[in-house]
């Protein structure tokens, strides 16, 4: 079938096999055709299966970069996804140098290994994005620091520093010891296409944390989201036609640093057979990148108080971004939609809006690379930036604090990502 909207060559996103089975007209907002094997895939997904994979992550605590707990969890990362099927595990390695925990002590030991290699020191104490997070005019109207008017009450937000906060004496263990700069890993495997292995779908989470808790949302519920995703699409039973990457980023919570490493040293690759007459892809060519960041927590705005409800509110959705102002604005916007869509067909309890203003998570590094999207609770900027989730980074994002119909939300955005994703690659049973 021919459709009407123009594909993104550059990144090879071929919108026409993504809505097989659309109509002739009006394909850019047709709705993806019922299958009855993407609805058994879906149906594969269970809300217990992802709450072990959660409770599996948080034994690691809040999985800070730089530390053996991170360290370990990469490889227990890795274990599970071999044991799904996922058996061409890979990593990349890189270097960060700095530290999430800073003090004197270890700025002035920092800044000599960063002069020793030429780079420039780091920023003073207290200077960088600080300050409050809003200014209120004489007409008593508050602004972010973009400009831009709050609206509604705004609650805490930033990250909890002290480890006496956690009242869990075996958890502050855990998360006690400090980030040291150095070599970093993450771990990711692919579904290699049998009809197009060169070119993919990269379905991701980072899953660092930090805040002194065990970072059970941010982001173990992303990586919960893959794990369970990769084991799906790994069954001995399922063939797609194009490939698909299920990555876990490290330093998402440094800025980005695992997922810029991923693209500085793997875009250049894209759609490359090596050897030469192989057949084989080691960086298909990304056709789009779906990034998963918080999944659990919609509770809504916060009181005058600023204090938020215990309880999922019933209007709870699954938000699909994408950045409104990047080279492949249109062709992203297009897939948030697809999606969309897909959560209509076949997820089972949330329904999902979509945005423009994709921000702060590790699809940023894509945006203007190939079509980016992300999925979250919330919305990134008006809603988690002012305080509507208040586990963020705190002591209580443990699993105990999370009920079933949170762990739902992520198990429905699950649901949207492999049935969006199973249709875009082209999935099959056999």
């Amino acid at each position: 079938m021919r459709l009407t909207f123009p594909i993104a060559v550059a990144c090879g996103f071929l919108l026409a096999a993504t809505y097989a089975g659309a109509q002739t007209t009006g394909a850019a907002t047709a709705s993806p055709p019922i299958s009855d094997s993407i609805r058994t895939l879906v149906g594969r997904l269970n809300l217990e299966s992802y709450k072990a994979t959660l409770r599996g992550l948080q034994r690691f605590g809040d999985r800070r970069q730089g530390t053996s707990r991170n360290r370990a969890a990469v490889d227990w990362i890795e274990a599970q996804l071999k044991s799904y099927g996922c058996t061409n595990t890979e990593r990349i390695t890189y270097q960060f140098l700095g530290r999430q925990v800073q003090n004197d002590s270890t700025r002035r030991v920092d800044s000599l290994a960063r002069a020793a290699q030429g780079l420039p020191p780091l920023p003073s104490r207290g200077t960088g994005p600080t300050g409050p997070r809003f200014t209120t005019d004489a007409n008593g109207v508050r602004y972010d620091r973009q400009g831009n008017i709050i609206k509604g009450n705004v609650g805490p937000t930033g990250v909890n520093m002290n480890p006496l906060l956690q009242p869990d004496t075996a958890l502050r263990r855990i998360d006690m010891e400090p980030d040291t700069p150095g070599e970093r890993q993450e771990v990711y495997c692919t579904k290699i296409g049998t009809g197009h292995p060169n070119e993919m779908y990269i379905v991701s989470g980072h899953m660092d944390g930090h805040g002194y808790g065990a970072a059970l949302n941010d982001d173990g519920s992303g990586t919960a989201l893959v794990m369970e995703l990769a084991r799906v699409f790994n069954s001995p039973d399922v063939t797609t036609d194009r490939s698909i990457r299920f990555i876990l980023w490290n330093n998402e919570e440094t800025g980005l640093n695992g997922a810029r490493a991923y693209v500085a040293q793997r875009a250049s690759l894209q759609g490359i057979e090596n050897p030469k007459g192989s057949g084989k892809y080691p960086e298909p060519k990304w056709l789009g990148m779906i990034q998963h960041d918080m999944m659990m927590w919609d509770h809504g705005m916060p009181e005058p108080d600023g204090k938020v409800s215990p309880v999922q509110r019933r209007e709870a959705d699954v938000n699909i971004e994408f950045a409104g102002t990047s080279k492949f604005a249109d062709e992203a916007q297009k897939l948030a939609w697809f999606f969309r869509r897909s959560n209509d067909r076949y997820a089972t309890d949330y329904p999902a809006a979509v945005g423009d203003r994709m921000s702060n998570t590790d699809s940023d590094p894509f945006k203007d690379l190939c079509p980016a999207i992300s999925l979250r609770e919330n919305e990134r900027l008006a809603q988690t930036g002012t305080g509507w989730n208040p586990t963020w980074h705190q002591p209580i994002d443990v699993y105990s604090t999370f009920s079933d119909p949170d762990f739902r939300l992520g198990l429905n955005a699950a649901q949207t990502t492999l049935s969006a994703v199973a249709q875009l690659a082209g999935a099959r049973l056999r």
